[in-house]
């Protein structure tokens, strides 16, 4: 009986394929240069969609060359994961800096500070989960990594705050308290509806309280 030989030495070999990822600057001059870059993306892919906005429009709009914005960005894919990038780092900035004065704050103190992260950049998230969404079968950053990684500074926060907290306590409260704070940007963004104030103070005050309890 003919030996059969393995399936691993007749496959052929697996090409990895490499994924374009943006060039950091290293001077300040390119770092400001990337910053227009971004903020010309940003408004183009507000304005226009991800998929209708051009490489072209997004350059004249920064008032730079084309290769100027592929030297950075090589694609349309790496800028729209830049901007979701920057956006995480901005809300996560933001969390940190709550960590940073935890100790000093009470209950209704952390509920506020909490909630205005997302108000704060309701525009930058709006883009950012825009992008996501037309782009959602695209490798780069994905929706569940950047959401675990803000329940995960929340949670930082609430054991910091209240050390007593047991781990899996502090997670399911950052679950719920990261979900209050996507509603709070959800009730400011709606247009126009009866007693509207009222809602959001209402919401900021059971916020206040779920932490002013425990």
């Amino acid at each position: 009986m003919a030996s059969q030989k393995s399936s691993s030495a007749t496959s052929e070999p697996v090409q990895q394929v490499a994924v374009p990822t943006a060039k950091e600057p290293k001077r300040k001059r390119g770092i400001a240069r990337v910053a227009k870059l971004l903020d010309a993306g940003a408004s183009v892919f507000a304005e226009q969609g991800y998929k209708a906005a051009t490489m072209t429009e997004i350059a004249a709009r920064a008032g730079a060359p084309i290769g100027s914005l592929y030297q950075f960005f090589p694609n349309k894919d790496v800028l729209a994961d830049a901007l979701v990038a920057r956006y995480a780092e901005h809300v996560e900035a933001a969390l940190d800096r709550i960590r940073a004065q935890v100790a000093e704050l009470d209950g209704i103190q952390l509920a506020d500070r909490l909630l205005d992260v997302l108000v704060a950049h309701a525009a930058e998230r709006s883009l950012a989960l825009s992008l996501l969404d037309a782009r959602w079968e695209q490798p780069g950053v994905r929706p569940g990594v950047l959401r675990e990684s803000l329940r995960k500074r929340i949670a930082e926060i609430l054991t910091l705050w209240r050390p007593e907290l047991a781990e899996d306590q502090a997670q399911a409260m950052s679950v719920v308290l990261f979900q209050a704070m996507k509603s709070l940007v959800q009730l400011h963004e709606e247009k126009r509806y009866p007693g509207k104030a009222e809602a959001i103070a209402h919401w900021r005050g059971w916020v206040q309280r779920y932490l002013t309890e425990i």
